[in-house]
């Protein structure tokens, strides 16, 4: 079955030419050139995989992206000309799975993509029954993919609790950043391992009663972080 992407730019040059790209990898793609009409195409269908540009009118990505989440996990990949942009999309305050900037490389996107829906299907082909974790009064469900904090559910991105999860089923190992950012983002991710650490800062924000003083993850200084429950 073909992939379904969803491309979100109001360059129109720049859309038909990622449009003209992906199809020729066999995609179907949608087209959406302001953030209003990105939403009414993200809330129709559940797509494999948004590209969304960040300066879009009406609404601009971040908006659109955080309004997405909402509703879906379906995954997000921001377009960013501007480089200050970055600590935005990586704090995840919008839920982004990842960033581009432009100029970009179409060759770059289409790894990009490619990669990130490879991860996305795996992780949906691990079967049913997956367990429940249970650490402190803290429950992750690693099938339905939710985390709860005593009777609160608490509100990860998808990164944010696939970091959790490894950490939580290996407790005590402490992983590198470099680890991490391989087992999670994927040997082929371009990104640097500041990554990491800006999500542990938002995981521990989230699920530590004081961040500062951590109950679940701890940093292993020079070495990495680590999970005890």
């Amino acid at each position: 079955m073909s992939k379904k992407i969803l491309v979100v730019d109001d360059e129109k040059l720049i859309v038909k030419g990622i449009r003209f790209s992906l199809e020729q990898e066999g995609m179907e793609v949608d087209c959406a050139y302001d953030g209003e009409e990105a939403l009414e195409y993200a809330r129709r269908c559940e797509y494999d995989l948004v590209l969304l540009d960040v300066m879009l009118p009406k609404l601009d990505g971040f908006q659109v992206c955080q309004q997405i989440r909402e509703f879906s996990d379906m995954p997000v990949v921001m377009l960013t000309a501007k480089s200050e942009d970055m600590d935005k999309i990586l704090g995840l305050e919008y839920g982004a799975d990842d960033y581009i900037t432009k100029p970009f490389n179409i060759l770059e996107v289409k790894a990009r993509i490619k990669a990130i829906m490879r991860r996305t299907a795996k992780r949906k082909e691990e079967p049913a029954g997956s367990p429940v974790l249970v650490k402190g009064n803290m429950k992750i469900d690693c099938e339905g993919r939710r985390v709860f904090i005593g009777e609160r559910e608490i509100n990860l991105t998808a990164k944010e609790f696939d970091v959790l999860e490894l950490l939580a089923m290996n407790p005590n190992k402490v992983y590198s950043r470099e680890n991490l950012l391989n087992l999670i983002w994927g040997y082929d991710y371009p990104g640097d391992a500041r990554t990491v650490d800006v999500h542990i800062r938002r995981l521990r924000e989230k699920i530590e009663q004081n961040p500062s003083e951590p109950k679940y993850v701890h940093t292993k200084w020079g070495v990495g972080y680590y999970f005890q429950g």
